[in-house]
């Protein structure tokens, strides 16, 4: 039996690093990422990490076929982020161990850029009769966790709450509507969301309104790369035309509680 589950993830702390930036600083994506979502889960139900050069790791064996949607967190009138975006800093500091560097002395002076308070919501569609997600049904709904899972970094320790179930079914969009979670796009979002109309004397109410874009790794292209692969993905509150076209290969459901979600 499939279900849909979220889970509310926070920390202090948060660093993804982005393969393509070394020197002189290391950046971070904003958005937490399916290859680094798997990891927290596969820490939490302690499945084997990287091991060996050339081998994917157990955790990303076992649940790389797990269906995800992940969203900046918003929870009981409180906005953990900013138009999408979390807050960043700059932290400096120098690995000794004498092993990170060749330079005299072995010590590697490192300049970091490092997320403030972030925070998401991520559900997840399990199916009860597999024995893995079952396991990781159960360790969620529980609190429960083998390693200690963390946004990154050993440091950066994380915690979550709010285990929720929903019942679901495929969205089919019988006008204008939102997507609550990120979503993977393949045409201009500008171009397929409902202008608000501008009535003289008139304040508007919604609030302010916002389109978030970040290219986020979906996976990892395997062997012979070992590299991850990307895809474009948005995150507005804007209503969107019952006429935007997403991509048929990753299903938006509607879940009991109204919220419209991509599975990728």
């Amino acid at each position: 039996m499939k279900k849909i589950i979220s889970i509310n993830i926070k920390s202090d702390f948060g660093f993804f690093k982005k393969p393509d930036t070394n020197d002189p600083i290391y950046l971070t994506f904003n958005m937490l990422h399916k290859p680094s979502f798997l990891g927290i889960l596969g820490a939490i139900l302690g499945e084997r990490g990287f091991q060996k050069y050339g081998e994917m790791p157990e955790y990303y064996r076992k649940l790389k076929g797990l269906k995800i949607a992940i969203a900046p967190l918003e929870e009981n009138g409180k906005t953990y982020h900013e138009n999408g975006n979390f807050s960043k800093t700059i932290i400096k500091y120098n690995n000794t161990t004498g092993l990170a560097s060749e330079e005299e002395g072995g010590n590697l002076m490192i300049t970091e850029q490092a997320l403030v308070a972030p925070a998401y919501k991520c559900w997840i569609m399990i199916d009860t009769e597999n024995e893995i997600e079952s396991k990781l049904f159960s360790y969620l709904k529980e609190n429960k966790a083998e390693y200690l899972p963390y946004l990154g970094k050993n440091e950066f320790s994380l915690w979550w709450d709010n285990f929720t179930e929903y019942e679901s079914a495929l969205f089919s969009p019988d006008g204008n509507f939102q997507i609550n979670s990120i979503f993977i796009k393949e045409e201009m979002v500008k171009d397929g969301k409902v202008k608000s109309r501008f009535r003289p004397g008139v304040l508007s109410t919604s609030g302010n309104k916002y389109l978030y874009f970040e290219r986020l790794p979906v996976g990892y292209i395997e062997s012979p790369l070992f590299q991850y692969e990307y895809k474009d993905f948005a995150f507005t509150n804007w209503d969107l035309k019952q006429d935007f076209t997403l991509p048929d290969s990753y299903p938006i459901l509607k879940l009991s509680s109204n919220e419209n979600i991509q599975l990728f």
